[in-house]
């Protein structure tokens, strides 16, 4: 099984959802599906169904995290020492040539990607496209619109 990068801070994300599923949510939807339970006939019980549907999905999520935690290489971008490039976990910040739009993007695991939060996946065109650059480094990235250039102006590991 291949290797899945995550961010210091996205490894603990999981693991809070992790603990909050086998804390919290597994044993509210084991309480539900008891009550719906006792109630009487299951083939025409609507909560049964929906306690069952729900427990089915906690169940997969906690496994599917479960699989991401033990084939995830956690990385932590204030222990690199990249000499200046862009790499995982590295926070860049970029101004967009044509337009002078100033962006900062962290360059995060495919699962940590938020882009209202600045953080981007590193497989997304553009994280592809700073890879392995420094400060001063311009970045094309293939866009809907045709190819934007952006120039990278700082480099930082948090």
């Amino acid at each position: 099984m291949a290797t899945i990068p995550l961010t210091k801070r996205g490894a603990e994300k999981l693991k809070e959802e992790l603990h909050r599923l086998k804390t919290v949510e597994r044993p509210a939807v084991i309480t539900a599906i008891a009550e719906a339970r006792a109630q009487g006939d299951l083939s025409e019980n609507a909560e049964y169904d929906a306690a069952k549907d729900k427990q089915g999905f906690i169940e997969g999520r906690i496994l599917e995290i479960e699989g991401k935690l033990a084939a995830a290489q956690v990385i932590d971008p204030s222990a690199l020492d990249a000499g200046g490039r862009v790499v995982f976990g590295a926070t860049v910040d970029l101004e967009e040539e044509e337009s002078g739009e100033a962006v900062t993007y962290q360059i995060v695991g495919d699962d940590e990607a938020d882009l209202k939060h600045g953080l981007i996946s590193v497989s997304s065109p553009i994280a592809r496209a700073m890879i392995g650059k420094e400060a001063g480094d311009v970045a094309e990235v293939q866009a809907p619109g045709g190819i934007k250039r952006y120039e990278i102006v700082e480099v930082r590991y948090l």
